[in-house]
């Protein structure tokens, strides 16, 4: 079944009435890069003992000595930490609700009621949070301790999402950061510089848009080029290739994040018609079969670079958990949004606080597409150590760090 493209941006068309882009001064390089493309608050507490363990303070966390000295972040929407609050889309979480659960209170462009799991991972390794790439200075001091390249609506291929507006693709964060590397090595000198990168953390969570704004959608005739096999090992190879590219950049530590299960998000529920939640499983299976071959495929790549430590996160198998165990995890809603309109709360995206629900701890879903703030914690708590479930191969991001290193 295909989508009804239609009917899919007729709610993106909505949001055009809230959301405007604000201007800003980009850097000439990044004038040209975009110009190639188409287009201290208390913080939350814990309501539960699945997310307790990690909603700390940032500043108590990053206190400690850290594991790494930084930790780079690549992604989209999942990750995205305010980049694209400075570029014109309708990819953009710089209004309320959005960041009202969050240590500020205020939205931050993060694509959450709350922390997004690279947050609770920066306190785990004893960093604050990581900026974004667009939202800093520039200098290297900024830069030091990590930097958020993500871009919500961005995918492995060029084009997915380019509907929404600006963003920075898969390829396009890459060459950020190599540009930032190549500011390390002419403030820091290279040996220094190098030292920085090999001993640093670099975190990916990419692909989900390539299903939901390219292939689900059938843009350019892809469903008659590609079935679901070819397609996954499409993406799959790209981004094997793209991290056996920061690998020769001197990148030993890789964290790459498997798809979660949209067939279950509240916007497929209400596009397809769902009758008492129940996912959708032809796209399930495309996600599922994906991980797969992303998993097996860094295996190979693992055994191949000796020296490097790459782990795969499967965020279906850790989301599945979640959804088919909610009532142990203290949640009442799986199928329905905490903010939007509509069956499940699934049709009109979330563009006002009056559209939100006053209790987002009980929901697994914050909007159409992504999980509340709990959610995110738990997964990253099994990202860390596997506390809820293993979901991580071959091994969790602590056994990587703290065991290796003894």
């Amino acid at each position: 079944m295909l989508i009804n493209s239609a009917i899919f941006l007729h709610c993106i068309l909505v949001s055009t009435m809230f959301l405007q882009p604000k201007a800003r001064k980009h850097p000439q390089e990044l004038e040209d890069l975009f110009s190639n493309s188409n287009a201290n608050a208390p913080p939350v507490p814990p309501r539960s003992s699945a997310s307790s363990s990690l909603v700390t303070s940032p500043s108590a966390s990053a206190s400690s000595s850290p594991l790494v000295p930084a930790f780079f972040i690549i992604g989209d929407s999942s990750v995205d930490c305010g980049n694209n609050n400075f570029l014109g889309t309708l990819a953009r979480a710089d209004h309320l609700p959005y960041g009202r659960d969050f240590d500020t209170h205020k939205p931050t462009g993060r694509f959450c009621n709350g922390r997004i799991p690279v947050d609770y991972l920066a306190l785990r390794l004893g960093l604050p949070f990581v900026p974004s790439y667009l939202g800093q200075s520039g200098m290297v001091e900024d830069m030091i301790h990590g930097v958020n390249y993500a871009s919500a609506g961005a995918g492995i291929i060029f084009s997915s999402g380019s509907e929404l507006g600006q963003h920075m693709s898969f390829t396009q964060q890459i060459e950020q950061v190599t540009d930032t590397f190549q500011q390390f090595i002419l403030s820091l000198g290279e040996a220094a510089a190098n030292d920085l990168i090999s001993n640093s953390l670099f975190y990916i969570s990419i692909g989900i848009n390539d299903y939901i704004h390219y292939y689900l959608l059938n843009m350019s005739n892809v469903q008659n080029l590609y079935l679901p096999w070819s397609f996954n090992q499409f993406l799959a190879t790209t981004v094997k290739q793209e991290i056996m590219n920061l690998y020769n950049a001197n990148v030993r530590k890789v964290v790459v994040m498997g798809l979660a299960p949209i067939g279950c998000s509240p916007y497929y529920l209400w596009l397809y018609g769902s009758q008492n939640g129940e996912c959708v499983k032809e796209i399930n299976d495309m996600i599922m079969e994906f991980n797969f071959v992303m998993r097996y495929m860094l295996e190979e790549l693992g055994e191949e670079l000796h020296d490097a430590n790459i782990i795969f996160c499967d965020v279906f198998e850790g989301s599945m958990d979640i959804l088919k165990n909610y009532k142990r995890y203290g949640f009442n809603f799986t199928a329905d949004a905490c903010c939007g309109l509509g069956r499940y709360r699934g049709w009109i995206m979330c563009l006002s606080p009056e559209m939100a629900c006053s209790n987002a701890s009980n929901h697994i879903w914050w909007d159409q597409f992504h999980p509340t703030d709990v959610v995110n914690a738990i997964l990253a708590d099994n990202v860390w150590s596997s506390l809820h479930t293993g979901m991580c191969y071959p091994s969790n991001l602590q056994d990587m760090l703290v065991v290796k290193a003894r």
